[in-house]
Order: structure tokens, then sequence, then C-alpha cells
């Protein structure tokens, strides 16, 4: 019997002898009651009677729900097994793969015990709620609860405590298991960094070579040894099916082998004829030529490596160099057709990266040429570890191959940049729109041949083979990363796209404009990104020691939340959160849509009382959604007005003019009133609206300059928008011609200069205003409009000019300018009274209608 079940019997038992000894008490005081009572007739006797009444309706010992039980049965099983994995991980060293088996072993756990914690919750939060219904127990002088209610709040209050404690008991060993998990993953990087970074000789130290020397005569020794182990496995073994068997496999590998490079181009379309290929056919053509150039191999490798496993002709230490050998065959099938779906060295125009032909072949060869030495040099590794060759042998084998890596990839550098001096020198200042190795990527490739070249020549070699790795690696996932990022923009958001069949079918099926699909798979396709990127992530920091769990773990306890002091923040409540404020905003305007459509304009209020009301409710409703926000994020008013007090005191002593940017900053983004895109005016400034900052807004001018207003002046003061309700801009042509001419004619000749321009709005139509008399010329507006306000200036330009060759053809000119000067002496040889000639007349004209036009 556990410890509660004992503490629930005692505390019957009390509860019991609490009963009888109060019956016994009253059973004692009757007999001394004052006499008088007794000689009452109706006056009932002494209650000693009715004493093991209380005793008979004492509340029984509580039990435990199946639920319960059945919980802390799971939780003192994983407690168990817990305490029995924490004690092999601290008493003795363990392997990585002993590591890494106990933590996947470890992460179910850590999912059940989550479960059961969270499913008790709410049985405790209804346990607890019953009991709060019951009240508080009565207090010393109090009259005491009946026994039925006694009885009640004893069960209640076991039930609570049971509940609890199972609730604290999850919640400790859920934290256990993090722990350990946690544990587990620093001591699998711990010795990671210790096997990475641990220094033997270098590759030309005479003492290593020594040791090889004396090694050697052992291993040759060793390897004869293997030899007749597996020649007398193979004659053991090997019958006439058996030799059969492995005939066709190895035959049926050969033709995949050797197939692939023909069925490719036969499956796979990639016409040279064909100029410029959509994107589309260029995608689907690198996909069958990476799935029909690497398929084969992989199929041919396990072929034979089945048939070689069912045969059992080869020794279980031989098998590891076999595996060795066929994966690095597929691999490099697999890195050969990589490259070609990418770059096609021989189809320019079916190239996904717009590289040069020579720079395509040379990174094809130079790419299977490094991947052949790597191979190489893991099947000799494996071979080493069959034969369990000497440490030293080991160390100059992975120097070697290391060393051979990093010479290659150094020559594939060399040749770039041999190549880029080159066309330098061929094209002069030229410069190449194909993308190549440029500046930045070759510095990094020349830092990783010279890191690698350094850790062999200092002894470590096991850093310099885990670099090649490493870098062969991450080249073919970004490779592979670029191939399906361009495979989810195609083909996700291609497909919503335009007028495209799937996008035509769901804007009739659904109802959805074409915008909103357009948006629908930007956004699907930023999602395909990022899901891409995570996993190419998980698979370049694998090798490093950091494995799924690591990642999944933070994300984990950053989507479930981490407790700072007794507020905890998380992901999904930050969402929830912004949801519940998303809903209540959306609610708000849905009632003020209502107040000012439907309720407000049937009474009799003024538009402005109407305006108020509308616009305190948007307040009221999005203070109310704020506040439900914060209250489930577990932010108090309390705490809200404390933060809202320091911010006070930091704006009492100087930041008023920061925050009051700030805070129009806000405004400005919430209200709108200007846009980026507006055409502005502030003050003497006029432009178009760059950016809105939460300090600044930048505007730039038409002379190019930017223009930086503090946001408090654009709520503050005045602004003019141009384009706030629509782009209709006015164009305004100001004409003044000699008083002698005709109003009529002249107007005229201004309406049809703007009918006759295709961009003037034909409704409103154009308007001629007689604008004003002077003493020698009356003067005219023209008033038109065009439907974007950026092609007002051009449009005022044309219409000047159509104007003018109208007045020209008509003959109106413009009169003498008023007021006179003084006069100047004329030529002798021109009589006085002269009339100007039409040129000049036309010239002066000219002159006015430039001054009037505006900049």
């Amino acid at each position: 019997m556990t410890s509660i079940g004992l503490k629930r019997l005692l505390g019957a038992a009390v509860i019991v002898l609490a009963t009888a000894v109060g019956g016994a008490s009253d059973a004692q005081q009757a007999p001394n009651a004052p006499k008088p009572q007794a000689q009452v007739p109706a006056q009932p006797q002494p209650q000693a009677a009715p004493a093991p009444l209380p005793a008979a309706a004492a509340p029984a010992p509580a039990t435990v729900s199946a639920e319960t039980k059945a919980a802390r049965a799971k939780l003192d099983g994983y407690k168990a097994d817990l305490e029995q994995k924490e004690a092999a991980i601290q008493s003795r060293t363990m392997a990585d793969a002993d590591l890494q088996t106990i933590r996947q072993q470890i992460e179910p756990i850590i999912t059940d015990i989550r479960t059961v914690v969270e499913e008790q919750a709410p049985r405790l939060e209804a346990s607890r709620q019953r009991l709060s219904q019951l009240g508080p127990k009565p207090e010393k002088g109090q009259p005491e609860e009946s026994a039925d209610v006694a009885r009640d709040r004893a069960e209640r209050e076991a039930a609570v405590a049971e509940l609890d404690e199972t609730q604290r008991l999850g919640r400790a060993l859920l934290v256990q298991a993090e722990q350990l998990s946690t544990q587990i993953g620093d001591l699998r990087r711990t010795g990671f960094a210790r096997a990475l970074f641990e220094q033997s000789d270098g590759l030309f130290s005479p003492g290593l070579w020594m040791r090889v020397a004396q090694a050697l005569p052992r291993e040759l020794r060793a390897l004869g040894v293997v030899a007749e182990d597996a020649l007398d496995q193979f004659r053991r073994n090997t019958t006439l099916g058996v030799l059969l068997l492995l005939g066709l496999a190895i035959g049926a590998a050969i033709a995949l082998y050797a197939g692939r490079r023909s069925i490719a181009p036969r499956l796979v379309r990639r016409d040279r004829a064909i100029n410029d290929p959509s994107r589309r056919s260029r995608l689907l053509a690198a996909l069958g030529v990476l799935v029909l150039g690497a398929g084969p191999a992989i199929a041919g490798s396990w072929v034979v490596w089945a048939a070689f496993d069912s045969a059992d002709i080869v020794p279980p230490r031989l098998e590891l160099v076999g595996r060795a050998l066929l994966s690095g065959l597929a691999f490099i099938a697999i890195v050969r057709a990589l490259i070609d779906a990418i770059l096609a060295p021989d189809h320019t125009s079916w190239r996904l990266i717009p590289v040069r032909d020579a720079s395509a072949d040379r990174i094809m060869h130079f790419s299977v040429t490094l991947a052949t030495v790597m191979v190489v040099g893991k099947v000799i590794e494996a071979f080493n570890k069959a034969v369990a060759a000497a440490l030293p042998i080991t160390v100059i084998t992975r120097a070697v191959f290391a060393l051979a890596a990093a010479l290659v990839f150094a020559e594939l550098l060399r040749r770039f940049a041999a190549r880029e001096s080159q066309d330098e020198a061929c094209l002069g200042p030229y410069v190449p729109q194909e993308v190549d190795i440029g500046g930045p990527l070759r510095s990094l490739g020349w830092f990783v041949v010279a890191l690698i070249i350094g850790s062999v020549l200092g002894g470590y070699i096991a850093l310099a083979s885990f670099l090649v790795d490493q870098a062969v690696g991450i080249s073919l996932i970004i490779a592979l990363l670029a191939l399906g990022i361009a495979f989810a923009d195609e083909f996700i958001g291609g497909s919503l796209r335009g007028q495209s069949r799937i996008a035509t079918t769901l804007q009739a099926n659904t109802g959805l404009r074409r915008r909103s699909l357009e948006q629908i798979g930007i956004l699907v396709s930023g999602v395909a990104r990022l899901a891409l990127i995570l996993i190419a992530v998980l698979l370049v920091l694998l090798p490093w020691g950091i494995d799924s769990a690591d990642v999944t773990g933070s994300l984990r306890t950053l989507f479930f939340g981490f407790n700072v002091g007794d507020v905890t923040i998380s992901v999904s409540s930050i969402l929830i959160a912004a949801a519940l404020f998303a809903g209540g905003f959306a609610v708000t305007r849905i009632i003020q849509r209502w107040l000012n459509n439907t309720f407000l304009p049937a009474t009799e209020l003024d538009a402005g009382l109407r305006n108020s009301i509308s616009t305190a409710a948007g307040y009221v409703g999005i203070i109310i959604a704020g506040v439900m926000a914060f209250t489930y994020l577990g932010l108090s008013l309390e705490r809200v007005t404390i933060v809202a007090g320091a911010l006070s005191v930091g704006i009492g002593f100087g930041l008023q003019s920061i925050v009051n940017n700030f805070i129009s900053g806000l405004i400005l983004l919430w209200e709108r009133p200007i846009r980026v895109g507006d055409l502005v005016v502030v003050g003497d400034g006029e432009g178009y609206v760059r950016r809105i900052n939460v300090r600044s807004t930048e505007i730039q001018a038409f002379d190019r300059s930017t223009i930086i207003v503090p946001n408090s002046n654009l709520i503050s003061g005045i602004v003019r928008n141009r384009v706030r309700n629509d782009r209709v801009g006015r164009v305004l042509v100001s004409v003044p011609v000699p008083r002698a001419s005709d109003p009529d004619q002249v107007a005229e000749i201004m309406r049809k200069a703007a009918l006759a321009h295709r961009e003037i709005m034909s409704e409103p139509a154009p308007r001629v205003l007689f604008k004003k008399v002077t003493e020698n010329t009356i003067e005219f507006d023209l008033i038109c409009f065009v439907d974007d306000i950026d092609a007002a200036g051009r449009v005022s330009s044309d219409i000047y000019f159509e104007i003018f060759r109208g007045l020209r053809r008509a003959g109106i000119g413009v009169p003498a300018p008023a007021p006179a000067p003084a006069p100047e002496p004329e030529p002798e040889d021109e009589p006085k009274g002269k009339t100007p000639k039409p040129e000049e007349k036309e010239d002066e004209t000219l002159t006015l209608l430039k001054d009037k036009t505006p900049a």
C-alpha cells in the first residue's frame, strides 16, 4: 500500500475517532443538565442515544479513479526506465551509436509523458472547481458542517491531491527526460569534437612513415589470412545456381550502368534547335536527366549487393568493402547526373544556371574526378577496417586521399582564375553576363583548400577528411536545394499565376480572384522554400553531431513555451493571441460598418456625432481585443501599467520627440493617410513617398533628391495628397492672347487641342474658362483631367504645343507688353509707326507661352 493510501486511511480514522469522542462527551454532559429541563414532558431526553449516527455517517476512504491509476502506473514505469538509462550513461563511456540509440528511445517517452500531463490538467482543474463549490471550511467558533458535506469535502480534497501529485510527478519526469536528452546531445558533440581535433603525426612526419614500415609485414600477413578466408568461403558456398545468379546480377548492373547514358537522351528531349525553352520545360528535362542518370546506377548497385548478400560467398568482414564500393559507384553516378541536370554541358539553351560552356565542362570533369578520388579513399578505408589495419596505415590512407581531393579542388579553382584572366585580356572592360565562380566563392574555396592542406600537414587528419566530406556534401545539398526551390517556384507558384489551367479551374470553382490565387501561390511556394531550407540545414548539421532531435526539441520549446519569471512565452500563445486580436478587430469593423450604414443613418443625430460614435466604438473594440490578447498571454493589466509607467519616466527625460515620431509612424502605418507611392505636398516640397519608417518618411522630389520628413510633421501638419482617393490628375493650361482676339475662337482652339489628346478624359469634359482681362491681354484657363497624375506634366506640355500651333494657324498673336518701357530711338532707315511682322508676333507669343507654362 502506498503512502498516499495510508494517509487517506489515517485521515478517515481521525475523523471517525473525533466524531465518536464528540458523541461520548455529549453523553457525559447530559446527566448533569438542570432538572427543570428533565421535568418538561415535551422536551426529549438527553441526546446520548443518537451519538452513533455521526460515526456511522463518517466519510469512507476516498477511491482513486481508474484513469488516475493508469496514469500513475505509466509515470512510474517511465521513471524506472529513465533512471536506468541515466545510470547507464553516467557509469561508463558509451559509443556515439549507443548514445544515439538511447536518445531515440527517450523521444517517445517525452511525448507520452507530455500527453499524460496534458490529459490530467483538465481533470485537475475540474476537481478544483468542484472543491471550490463547497466553500471554505468553517473556522473555529463557527457551526460545523454536516457529515455529508464533510464526507464530500474529504473525497474531493483527496481527488485534488491525487491529481495534483500526478501532475507534479509528470512534470518532474518531463524535465528529467528532457535534461537526459540534452545531456546525451552534449556527450555526442563532446565526443565528436574530441575525435575531430585529435592530433597525430603529420603526413610528412618521418616517425609516421617508420611506423607504417614496421607495421607493413604484419598487415601483409593479415591480408593473406583474409584472402584465404574469402577463398574458402567462396569454394564452400559456390554452386552453379549461385554463379548463375551472380552473373545475372553483374550483367544487369553493367547494363544499367552502361545504358543510363543512352536512356536519358532518348527519353528526355533536350533539343538543341530550341534556343529559348520555357523554364518549366528545362526543369522537367533536368528532373528526367537526374532520375534516369542516377536511378539505374542505384538500382544496379542494389541488385549486385542483394545477389552477393543472398549467396553468402563474401566473409562478413569484407561486406563493408563491397558496400563501400557499390555505394561509391552509385555516388559517382549521382554526382554526374546532378551536374548534367543543372548545367547541361552539351545543351546550352537547356541550362538552369547561365554559365559558360567551358565552365560547365570543367565543373563536370573535376566533380567526377573529385568524387572518384573520394570513393577510392572510402573503399580503402573500409578495407583497412576489414583487415583491422594498424593506426599509422589508416592515418596515412586518410591523409593521402584528403590531400588528393584538396589538390583536385585547387586545380579547379586555378583553372577558373586563369580563364577569367584570359577573358579580361581578350575582351577588355566587357563583363560577361554568365554566372561563374566569382571572387567571394573562389576565395572561400581557396580558404577550404588551405585549411585541408594545413590540417594534413599539422597532423589533424580526421579534421581534414571531415572537411573534404563536408565540402562535397554541402555542395551537393546546395545543388539539390536550388533545384528543389526552382521546382517549388515554378510548379506551385507558377501554376497559380497567369492563365494556367489550374488557376482557371480554381478561379471558376472557388470564386477567388486571380490576384488572390497568385498571392496564395506565392505564400505556398514560400512555405515550400522554408521547408526545403530547413531540411537542407538539418542535412548539413547532421555530421556535426547536431541531429533532428536537437532542432525539433528547440522548436518544440519555442512553440510550446519557455518561462521568463512567472510568464510563459511561446509561439503558439503568441499566434493564438494574435488570432484573438484579429478576430476582435474584425468584429469591431463589422459593428462599425453596421453603425455607419444601418443604425446611425436611421437616427436624427448629426453627421459629426455619428462619426464620433462610430470612432469611439472602434476604439472600444480595439481596446477589448487588446485586453483579450494580453490576458491570454498572461500579461495582466498591472504589468502593462508598470511598463507604461516606466515608459512615461523615460519620455519625461527627453524622449518626447522620439516617441512622438514613433507613435506618429504607427498611426501612419495603421490609418494610412499617405501610402508608399503617393504624390504628396509637404510645405515647400513635393514628391513621391518612397518609404515610411517608424521615425521618419522619405519623399523623393522631382529633382531626384530625398526629403526626410519626421512623422510628427505629417500627423500634426498640413499634407496635400494628390492621389489619396484615386490617381486622376487635373491639367491646368493658362493662355494669354491679345485683347483684340476673338474669345470664342480662342476657346474653341483650346478645347479642340484638349479633345485631340488621347490621354485626356472625356468625363469630366475639358472646360475653357475666361479668366481675366488686362490692359493688353485676355487670359483663358483650360481645365481637363487625366487618369494618371504622373502624366499631367507631359500632357500639359503637349496641349501647350497644340494650342500654339492652333493660334499660329488662326493668325492670333500676343499684344505688346504692358506697361510699355521708355521709347527707344528708332533706326533712321525704318519709318515710325512700323507694325511688327507676323514672325515677330509669333516669337512674342512663344515667349509668353513659355513664361506661363508651369515647371
